[in-house]
């Protein structure tokens, strides 16, 4: 284990290993004010989205589908409104998985949960921010550009605005920062699949850039298709053997799927990895 771990580090410091993280980075995150946790997992959003109650069984087998019954019963702005309120209040703790992928100064990073505390932990720095959205008339991409300049973010940009050697922090489910662009309900991750699959949610620049990298999964379980879908696509054109997955307890689904990437099924919590307490996951 720690003759793969430090093969891991080796290539994060190299910049040939980018993070693709899950929910679990958020596990320790709190609010100041009740102290509850930031809601991550797909449980925990249902549970948050619907005022702390259960829904329906087949509602709570994933979060997108739990979305979609809202946005169907109440509207889409429903949905975004939720998200705007859980995710741009300010008062979330940070991350102490954040605080240490921030530390090592990576290149690129692919995040999946819609907070903001990779973004804030970079505010210092310049970079790309790259938001996933869906649903949007007038255009085939499924993607909007920041430039972020150490100080604030600019608007929404064009690809020929943008460093192609900035770190990238890449949120395809978007964030409420600077502004609020949202990947949650089942239509929008159609929408949004559909276009990652035609190439349409990745920008150029990075489609190149990620050419033969490996990637570190972590934080995120491989049960569902709608993760599954975003992780193969997301990873397309990595190097072969394709780098790690980081999965305690893996099930035969995880294992083959994994497999199938390229992706090394390593039974060990990505906090063994960054030397922080698994306690903390709990």
């Amino acid at each position: 284990m720690n003759a793969v771990f430090d093969q891991i580090r080796a290539g994060l410091a190299a910049g040939e290993v980018v993070p693709f993280i899950g929910a679990d980075a958020l596990a320790d995150v709190t609010h100041a004010g009740d102290g509850r946790k930031i809601p991550a997992t797909s449980d925990e959003l249902i549970y948050s989205l619907n005022n702390g109650q259960p829904m329906a069984p087949r509602l709570m087998y994933e979060f997108p589908r739990a979305a979609m019954n809202v946005e169907l019963k109440r509207g889409r702005s429903a949905v975004n409104r939720w998200l705007e309120q859980t995710y741009g209040d300010k008062s979330w703790s940070e991350a102490s998985l954040h605080r240490w992928l921030a530390e090592q100064k990576l290149p690129y990073i692919v995040d999946i949960n819609r907070d903001t505390g990779l973004q804030k932990l970079y505010a210092n720095r310049p970079h790309t921010l790259i938001a996933g959205v869906a649903r949007i008339a007038g255009t085939a991409y499924r993607y909007k550009l920041y430039k972020h300049d150490g100080e604030q973010y600019s608007a929404a940009v064009d690809e020929s605005e943008i460093d192609p050697a900035a770190p990238i922090l890449f949120k395809p489910c978007g964030s409420p920062w600077p502004e609020g662009n949202w990947i949650a309900s089942d239509a929008d991750f159609v929408d949004y699949i559909t276009e990652l699959m035609g190439g349409f949610a990745i920008p150029g620049f990075l489609k190149q850039r990620r050419a033969g990298l490996k990637y570190l999964v972590a934080g995120i379980r491989l049960n569902r298709d709608t993760q599954r879908m975003l992780l193969s696509d997301i990873i397309f054109s990595a190097a072969q053997p394709a780098g790690w997955a980081l999965i305690p307890g893996a099930n035969d689904k995880e294992k083959r799927f994994c497999a199938r990437l390229g992706l090394t099924v390593i039974d060990a919590d990505v906090r063994e990895l960054a030397g922080l307490p698994l306690a903390e996951a709990a």
